[in-house]
């Protein structure tokens, strides 16, 4: 972190992070003023419990004796992030709303509006920014359990310099421990699930207000045999255990015909038809610079690690470019569970150390 004093816009969400990068901020003496970005619309359109999370910000804003402003961006996320979210589970893929609230809200609207005002953004993601040769980069964070890069994949290198990750060199039990020191109310409080615009609301409660219910087979992919009835196909992702409503498992979902309202499992854990060894990526988004371009001329393999869900692992494979018709693949060394199109797979260096880019998984195991 920089000791040059620096006007700093700090997004707080009322979390334990946020509040501890408040305090290492101001342990460098920065010049800070808070903000929280309320998003939850009042009509339906999604649901997000901002009171007790204002309530908390403004108690660290008055702690400290900051300027705190809680600014709305409701239609800006309804239009950018909710709606992607529905449009793609309706389209039978696995969105990543997260991602997607990070590159065009948090980085996106607010920086056009109010961060660009302030020499630096900061947040209480669990990343850090390393500059190397000149250039920034998104580099993981020192806990890989928290490590939150992947939702970080697809801001632009602009947004990226403009970022600082105050306690990305941290371990959360660290946070933790700062947060008690400092007799911060929130210091027990408990991380937030899911995605970000619901609050409390269940998320099947969130599709059926939006999409409906439309009833279908739920059927063995390897038998033809109908198991049950799902309420709609939208309610089901590739590579989902829990909530199929289903004896005689573990089933998994590892197929979903969007045309005919079908959704297909396959029992067992270590079922063959759950897992895969090949990723088809679309619309790839390199944050710094191209990785194929930092190799020798004509370089069509590189070896990387990935994501292809949150996940505190790290997975080895190559990365294949496959000509100009924009195709890459991700050939993994280690089976995949549940690749889920529609999500995103994260790309880092063979070390795991940088964040390089994203891309949107496709597959046919929705038809």
């Amino acid at each position: 972190m920089s000791d040059a004093p620096m006007k700093i816009a700090v997004l707080i969400s009322g979390g334990v992070d946020s509040a501890v990068a408040v305090q290492q901020l101001l342990d460098h003496g920065h010049d800070l003023h808070l903000f929280y970005i309320r998003i939850g619309m009042d009509d339906g359109r999604g649901d997000c419990s901002a009171e007790e999370d204002i309530e908390m910000c403004s108690f660290i804003a008055r702690r400290y004796g900051l300027p705190f402003d809680v600014v709305s961006l409701h239609e800006e996320y309804w239009d950018n992030v909710m709606e992607y979210a529905l449009r793609s589970v309706k389209a039978g893929l696995t969105p990543n709303p997260d991602v997607m609230c990070n590159k065009m809200i948090k980085f996106g609207f607010f920086e056009e509006r109010w961060g660009h005002e302030f020499d630096k953004t900061a947040t209480g993601h669990y990343a850090t920014t390393r500059e190397i040769d000149g250039r920034v980069w998104l580099g993981t964070g020192v806990d890989r359990v928290k490590d939150q890069t992947d939702f970080l994949c697809r801001i632009t290198y602009d947004q990226l310099s403009h970022l600082m990750f105050p306690i990305g060199d941290m371990p959360k039990s660290e946070v933790r421990r700062l947060a008690v020191d400092l007799k911060l109310p929130n210091a027990f409080r408990r991380d937030s699930q899911g995605i970000c615009f619901l609050g409390k609301i269940d998320y099947n409660e969130f599709i059926a207000r939006h999409l409906g219910e439309r009833p279908g087979p739920i059927v063995e992919i390897e038998t033809g045999r109908k198991l049950g009835e799902h309420r709609g196909f939208w309610f089901h992702t590739i590579g989902q255990r829990k909530g199929l409503g289903l004896s005689g498992g573990p089933w998994f979902v590892v197929k979903k015909n969007v045309t005919d309202n079908v959704v297909y499992v396959s029992r067992g854990y270590d079922t063959a038809l759950q897992y895969g060894r090949t990723l088809h990526l679309d619309e790839m988004h390199w944050i710094t610079a191209d990785p194929f371009a930092e190799t020798a001329a004509g370089a069509d393999r590189i070896e990387i690690m990935f994501k292809n869900r949150h996940s505190p692992d790290f997975l080895p494979g190559s990365l294949v470019r496959h000509g100009s018709d924009g195709e890459f693949v991700i050939e993994s060394a280690e089976r995949v569970q549940g690749i889920a199109p529609g999500q995103f797979a994260v790309i880092y260096t063979p070390d795991a150390s940088l964040c390089l880019g994203s891309g949107v998984i496709t597959g046919r195991n929705v038809i």
